[in-house]
């Protein structure tokens, strides 16, 4: 049972094979019994059987859709009503929402069941999850390692089999990065394809919500209910959603133009074990009949720069409402207020928040903003030039999703600079808005490799149809973890 797709699964209880409640009850098992990766925060069995209740009495009225029964994970970064939102941080850590995000709402509206929210790097600040307040993700191929991040529970929950998908948040690569490291399907969409009403804000012109699963198809199944219009959010887009699933099956690989930018094959620190990977799996498109194109994005080496300013002054000023006022930590007998916001910050938040916080204030304050932020902004746009360039002459962009496999845990942790390079691949898509997936695609030291396919705006459709081309063609994504699922 803890083998299967989404899609398996969906079909498995429409045939009766089994019950919501039964599935559930399993899943349930199963996160206790894999309690050792450190992927969940919480747990919510009572409403999570309750919604599986419900959901095999939606069937048995025939008002059952492909998610229906279905038990899944949210990233903690989703308000939920009624149930801890912590964001992996002690500054949230009893924080209770009064309402749920747009994306929770979605998936339960679809009859999706919430077995409890995973674990990830605190306020989704790192690409290991070493950074949360209750302790680093393990990663099921080799629990030495990171499983990446920010969202590194989720990935690691769907890839040790203890769900069969999850949701997660990318503002840097937090969603492509993880699914890359443990072996699994993860989808970054388009800026504003998904509501960010509800979601803790990290960097607000960067965050975007996605699916992650273990397959192109569960991925299509899961964004089809998450995306959509919703006005609490003024940066979502009015475009109708697709069909995503429907897409798949017309999907054709043939003269699909499939660009492969030099300077992603060519980074600096890039494991060879990794470019081999990448460059087996472009063959397979290419043998599909994909043309593949070389193409060029010049600003690469400057997008990690760019963000590491965007990004922590955008953190600086939405972080500064956790002040210990309002909700979240209070230090204990403040002498007067100024006392109550510096012992309730420095407190509530981790270093590598404190980090950035510190970063992104130096960046915005009087006399260096010109010099950076504003610079920032101005090459970002360079960035986002650079793809609307490529897409002039290509379909897709290919190429790896993290320069290596997974990491020793503390690898990196005292070398800032090196963790941020993890993610040098995934970065630039954020800035340009763009939609992006990773799949698996291979083994290196029997750790996965991630294949990423970039679009243009709105492409998911064919991102997803030529990832789920690429899985009929190799059984990378069927690979478990020894020992797990």
């Amino acid at each position: 049972m803890h083998d299967r797709t989404i899609a398996e699964l969906s079909a498995a209880l429409e045939r009766g094979d089994f019950s919501s409640v039964e599935l559930t009850q399993a899943t349930l098992s199963a996160i206790d019994k894999g309690a050792e990766l450190n992927a969940f925060i919480t747990t919510t069995p009572d409403l999570a059987l309750a919604q599986a209740q419900a959901a095999d009495e939606a069937r048995a009225r025939g008002e059952a859709t492909a998610l229906t029964g279905i038990p899944i994970a949210h990233k903690d970064i989703f308000c939920t009503n009624g149930v801890r939102t912590s964001c992996a941080s002690r500054m949230l850590d009893t924080f209770v929402p009064p309402y749920d995000a747009h994306v929770v709402e979605q998936m339960r509206a679809a009859g999706a069941v919430m077995v409890g929210k995973t674990n990830m790097d605190e306020f989704a600040m790192g690409s290991s999850n070493e950074t949360s307040w209750y302790g680093p993700v393990k990663n099921p191929w080799d629990k030495s390692c990171v499983p990446g991040g920010s969202s590194g529970g989720s990935a690691a929950a769907v890839a040790a089999g203890l769900v069969a998908g999850a949701t997660g948040t990318d503002t840097g690569g937090s969603i492509r990065q993880p699914a890359a490291l443990t072996g699994i399907s993860g989808l970054k969409p388009t800026y504003g394809r998904v509501s960010r009403y509800g979601m803790i804000a990290f960097a607000s012109s960067l965050d975007q919500a996605g699916p992650m699963a273990r397959s192109a198809e569960d991925l299509a199944l899961m964004l089809e209910a998450m995306a959509g219009f919703d006005a609490r959010d003024s940066t979502c887009v009015n475009t109708a959603v697709p069909n995503y699933q429907a897409s798949l099956q017309d999907f054709n690989l043939k003269g699909l133009k499939i660009g492969l930018p030099r300077e992603y094959f060519a980074a600096e620190g890039m494991d060879s074990a990794v470019t081999q990977a990448v460059e087996a799996a472009v063959e397979t498109l290419r043998e599909a009949g994909a043309e593949i194109h070389e193409i060029s994005l010049p600003n690469t080496e400057l997008a990690v720069p760019v963000y590491y300013v965007i990004a922590p002054a955008e953190a600086s000023s939405n972080l500064s409402r956790f002040d210990g006022v309002r909700y979240g930590h209070r230090c204990d007998n403040p002498e007067d207020l100024e006392d109550l916001y510096k012992r309730s910050r420095a407190e509530g938040f981790g270093e590598e928040v404190k980090r950035r916080i510190m970063v992104g204030t130096y960046a915005l304050s009087a006399g260096y903003f010109d010099a950076y932020y504003l610079k920032a902004q101005q090459v970002r746009r360079m960035i986002r030039d650079d793809f609307a360039k490529a897409f002039e002459s290509v379909d897709i962009i290919a190429g790896p999703t993290a320069p290596s496999t997974a990491f020793a845990i503390g690898a990196k942790a005292d070398d800032p600079v090196q963790m941020y390079l993890s993610d040098i691949f995934t970065i630039a898509v954020n800035l340009a808005g763009l939609p992006a997936l990773s799949v698996p695609a291979g083994l290196a030291d029997s750790r996965p490799v991630g294949l990423q396919l970039i679009g243009n705006h709105f492409a998911e459709a064919q991102l997803l149809g030529a990832a789920h081309g690429y899985q009929q063609r190799t059984d990378w994504h069927t690979q478990r973890p020894a020992g797990e699922g």
